[in-house]
């Protein structure tokens, strides 16, 4: 088995992450009203924090937290109201001492996310949409996850076109990591992530998941976040709360490919599938299985 996932730190303020010997698993804090996945379950600052605590317990590496939906259509939220909603739960949840990541595209929501314990931007613009942000990741030393997307939440599944996906959005995370660095940001802060379902057709999808070994050249970790998406349900016919297994496969073979860290709604299960697969990996280089990298313990 051959097996495509480069040893690379990631730093992401004072904590320094070794990726490449284990998956790590990111759960998904959407304290938002109107989440595709989870329909506003966790709305209320009180069953933002329960469930951001269950994550952790379920062995969550980082914590996601975000205030304004960015599924297909979503309207767009103030930074006022994204505050409101996620403050009190980024201060509650620092407590947990796991690194929390704030899930948004606005310097302003950043800023005060940093200053309340978050450690990592999530930014689904690469610092398109808000300017701002490089300059407070370049100052803060904060981690910064930068994604893929074709056009905007509101726009970007009404006719997304590409020549070739995989060469088209490497190419734009290569033009957008070049950018960060003139703007003060190390390439040990970054980590990429191809925007599953970001302006993609479920054949753009597809193609990119099978195509992570390419990503691999940019020289950061790779973050995938396909967990309970659609182009799971134009594959199986199943709702969107009946996904599990297909968000299991799609972690897998993620996994497989590449992946260092993986964006999910469903913990417990995604973590014991990240570990049987991690387990095997190690076993085969163990064995002598050829490998294009070592695998290294987290620190």
């Amino acid at each position: 088995m051959t097996f495509n996932r480069p040893r690379l730190a990631w730093r992401a303020g004072e904590r320094t992450f070794a990726l490449g010997s284990r998956t790590f698993v990111m759960g998904i804090v959407n304290v938002t009203p109107d989440s595709f996945s989870d329909g506003g379950n966790y709305a209320d600052t009180a069953a933002a924090i329960a469930h951001g605590q269950a994550l952790a317990a379920a062995g969550a590496d980082l914590l996601d937290i975000g205030g304004e939906s960015t599924r297909p259509g979503a309207p767009a939220v103030s930074a006022a109201s994204e505050l409101e909603r996620v403050l009190p739960v980024i201060e509650a949840l620092a407590a947990t001492d796991l690194p929390i990541s704030i899930d948004t595209t606005k310097a302003e929501v950043a800023a005060a996310a940093i200053e309340a314990g978050a450690s990592i931007v999530n930014d689904v613009s690469a610092g398109t949409i808000d300017p701002e942000i490089p300059e407070l990741v370049a100052k803060t030393g904060v981690g910064y996850v930068i994604m893929h997307m074709q056009g905007s939440p509101r726009t970007m599944q009404k006719n997304p076109d590409y020549s070739d996906a995989v060469g088209d959005i490497r190419a734009y995370l290569a033009e957008r990591m070049k950018a960060l660095a003139t703007a003060g940001i190390a390439a040990e802060q970054l980590v990429l992530d191809p925007g599953i379902g970001f302006g993609k057709t479920l054949d753009h999808n597809l193609e990119l998941l099978a195509g992570l070994p390419a990503f691999a050249e940019l020289g950061r970790p790779l973050l995938i976040g396909l967990s309970r998406k659609s182009m799971l349900g134009q594959i199986t016919g199943r709702e969107v709360d009946q996904r599990l297994a297909g968000s299991l496969a799609g972690l897998s073979a993620s996994i497989l490919n590449g992946a260092h860290i993986l964006r999910v709604h469903d913990m417990a299960e995604s973590r014991d599938a990240a570990d049987v697969i991690d387990a095997i990996l190690n076993a085969g280089q163990a064995a002598g299985a050829p490998a294009s990298a070592p695998r290294q313990e987290a620190c």
